[in-house]
């Protein structure tokens, strides 16, 4: 089957490789002329674990390419809207990128081609797609689009349900696949399109779908907020939430995934997608309670632990603190919402001198940091600190050896925001050892 992508952006571009490497024929279009030459040479613009490799692959097999041309880009029966909605100043979704592609690439759809919205929209978008095309299109907003004398285009949606640092795994081998549609026909052509993935393939309205997408958000986003609150209980009566955390996980009805106790969420997506569903609530009249709950938990979270630092550290003043982890969360180069930037510029607020440390990050946040030291090693970020502070989960920390770290720091002081080191027995190795829960 031939495919159609619009946008290459993060979703875009694992959507295209990862269709592209199950046999579809697929267009990447952009209107980033730059971008879309890189994408040629198979240069990824943005890190993910096994995606330059497809996108290398898939430019080789010609089962992938890239163009700015939308006329030799349309020329396909399932085209996918893979482009950003970021988050208003009041919190609901921008759909502005999402409309102009619409109307961009109307004009240049084929007859009964199936226009699929990847991107994560507030419910009724797809009636307000629909409305669109026809209009472009120059369609009776009365047509029936199965009926064969209306070369009308169908509207589906598909949510994603990417992790960062693992979306080329969650997409080969998703747990669900979800197609909203309002005409069985469409059901079926979207099912060719996932007819070699072994996973329960979900059909829905269209508006449940694009319901689906935020409901699990903003559930795992509970889910985190959750054990926070839970942790910060246990430092008031001594219990240990990492123990708490094991014993809630092992009931299969709560699981383990996303018990996990921190210093919250941030990204691109839990931030601005359970800030988009509280304001659908709002708009259809419901005060989602439990929702702004978790919003103000995750937002009080960060600078829980903050306050820890300062208090552990007394004066911060002329203090040189090392911050390893610029990402949202560890495997990616994506800094939205990132709490060890947030940490970096507060730090230096209070007159602190910061070196930070990030491999796949640093180089995004260098256009965001100014006034800090980036250091190429953890060795060298760590080397005369009076602490550490540890702000994503990377497993390169974990397994650093902090017998020798310590060896090279002024004071031998962790501030652990991601409980990652908690099986590292630092107390015995001299550390003062300040984690979430704990």
């Amino acid at each position: 089957m031939t495919i159609s992508i619009i946008g290459t952006g993060y979703v875009g571009l694992v959507t295209g490789a990862c269709l592209a490497f199950k046999g579809h024929r697929v267009v990447c279009l952009d209107i980033d002329a730059n971008k879309i030459e890189s994408l040629k040479k198979g240069i990824v613009p943005i890190f993910e674990p096994g995606l330059e490799d497809l996108v290398k692959s898939g430019v080789e097999s010609g089962l992938l390419s890239f163009t700015t041309d939308k006329a030799s880009a349309l020329d396909s029966q399932v085209v996918f809207l893979c482009v950003g909605t970021p988050a208003k100043e009041d919190g609901s979704a921008d759909l502005a990128y999402v409309f102009q592609a619409v109307d961009d690439i109307a004009p240049y759809l084929s007859d009964q081609s199936v226009v699929v919205s990847k991107s994560t929209v507030p419910v009724g978008t797809g009636e307000e797609i629909s409305r669109k095309l026809k209009v472009t299109r120059g369609y009776s907003s009365s047509c029936h689009p199965c009926e064969s004398r209306d070369p009308a285009i169908f509207v589906a949606s598909n949510p994603e349900f990417l992790r960062e640092g693992k979306a080329v795994d969650d997409f080969l081998n998703p747990d669900r696949i979800v197609i909203g549609a309002d005409e069985p026909d469409i059901f079926t052509i979207l099912k060719e399109v996932y007819k070699d993935f072994s996973c329960p393939i979900l059909e829905t309205s269209i508006k449940s779908a694009e319901m689906i997408k935020y409901a699990a958000n903003a559930f795992l986003a509970t889910k985190i907020s959750f054990i926070n609150e839970i942790a910060n209980i246990c430092e008031g009566v001594g219990a240990d939430v990492q123990e708490v955390s094991k014993g809630m996980g092992l009931d299969s009805r709560i699981g383990q995934a996303f018990l996990n106790s921190g210093i919250g969420y941030g990204g691109s997506c839990f931030p601005k997608d359970v800030r988009a569903l509280d304001q659908i609530a709002g708009m259809n009249g419901y005060d989602f309670k439990l929702l702004k709950a978790v919003i103000d938990v995750n937002a009080d979270q960060r600078w829980r632990f903050y306050k820890k630092i300062a208090d552990g550290l007394g004066d911060l003043s002329g203090k040189r603190i090392a911050i390893l982890g610029l990402a949202f969360k560890a495997g990616t180069d994506d800094i939205r919402e990132s709490i060890g930037i947030d940490y970096a510029r507060r730090l230096i607020e209070d007159g602190v001198k910061v070196v930070v440390h990030d491999t796949y990050a640093s180089g995004n946040a260098r256009a965001l940091l100014s006034g800090v030291e980036f250091a190429e090693s953890i060795a060298n970020a760590v080397k005369g600190s009076d602490a550490v502070i540890i702000t994503t989960d990377a497993q390169e920390y974990k397994s650093s050896d902090w017998k020798e770290l310590g060896e090279l720091m002024c004071q031998k002081v962790i501030f652990d925001g991601r409980n990652v080191l908690v099986v590292n027995n630092l107390e015995s190795l001299g550390f003062k050892y300040i984690r979430v829960g704990g």
